[in-house]
C-alpha cells in the first residue's frame, strides 16, 4: 500500500512537472512583440530591414514551435520561450542601434542635398558660360528648362529630409547630382568644342 502511495505521489509530481512546461509562454510573446513592434514603430523597416526582418523571422519560427508543442500531448514549450526570449533581447538592442543608424542615415541625405545643390549650381554656372551661336540657342533653352525641373526637385529632397525619409532623400539628391552633372558634362564639351573658357 505504502508503494502504491509512493507511486501515485510522484505520478502527480510528474504531471505537475508536465504541466508547467505544457503552458503556452503568454508572456514572453507579449513581452517579445511589444518590444519588436516598438522597434518597428520608430523606423526600423526604413533603417534597418535586415534587423526587422530577422525578428519577423524569429517571431515567426518561435509561433511555430508554439504550433508544434500544440499538437503534442506533452506538450514543451521550452524552446519556443527561449526563442522568444531572445527575440525580444535582439530587438531591445537593435532599438538601441537604431538611433545611430538614423542619424547616419541623416547625415547622408544631408550631404547628398548639398552636393545635389552644388551639382546644380555648377550646371546654371556653365550654361550662363555656354557658347552662343547658331544652332546652340534651342539646345541652351532644352538645358535652361532642364535644369530648372531639376533646381525644382530640389525641393523633394528637402520634404524627404524634413520628414524624415533619409533614404529617399539620398535617391532624389542623388538622381538631381546625375542630371545636373549630365548637363555640365555637355555644355563643357560644347565649350571644348568652340576652344570657349570654362
Amino acid at each position: 500500500m505504502k508503494n502504491v502511495l509512493k507511486f501515485m505521489a510522484l505520478a502527480m509530481v510528474v504531471v505537475f512537472v508536465l504541466a508547467g512546461c505544457g503552458k503556452q509562454p503568454t508572456e514572453e510573446m507579449n513581452a517579445a512583440k511589444t518590444s519588436i513592434d516598438a522597434f518597428i514603430a520608430d523606423g526600423a523597416e526604413k533603417y534597418d530591414a535586415a534587423g526587422a526582418k530577422g525578428l519577423n523571422d524569429a517571431m515567426q519560427a518561435a509561433q511555430d514551435e508554439i504550433k508544434v508543442q500544440d499538437a503534442k500531448f506533452f506538450k514543451d514549450y521550452k524552446k519556443a520561450k527561449e526563442l522568444l526570449v531572445k527575440a525580444k533581447a535582439d530587438a531591445d538592442k537593435l532599438k538601441t542601434e537604431l538611433a545611430a543608424k538614423k542619424e547616419e542615415a541623416k547625415k547622408n541625405a544631408l550631404a547628398g542635398q548639398e552636393t545635389a545643390i552644388a551639382a546644380v549650381a555648377e550646371a546654371k554656372a556653365l550654361l550662363d558660360k555656354a557658347p552662343k551661336g547658331k544652332g546652340s540657342q534651342a539646345d541652351i533653352e532644352a538645358f535652361k528648362a532642364d535644369l530648372k525641373g531639376i533646381e525644382d526637385s530640389l525641393a523633394e529632397v528637402k520634404t524627404a529630409v524634413d520628414s524624415e525619409d533619409f533614404n529617399a532623400a539620398i535617391e532624389k539628391a542623388n538622381a538631381i547630382k546625375d542630371k545636373a552633372t549630365a548637363i555640365s558634362d555637355q555644355v563643357k564639351a560644347a565649350m571644348e568644342k568652340v576652344g570657349a573658357k570654362k
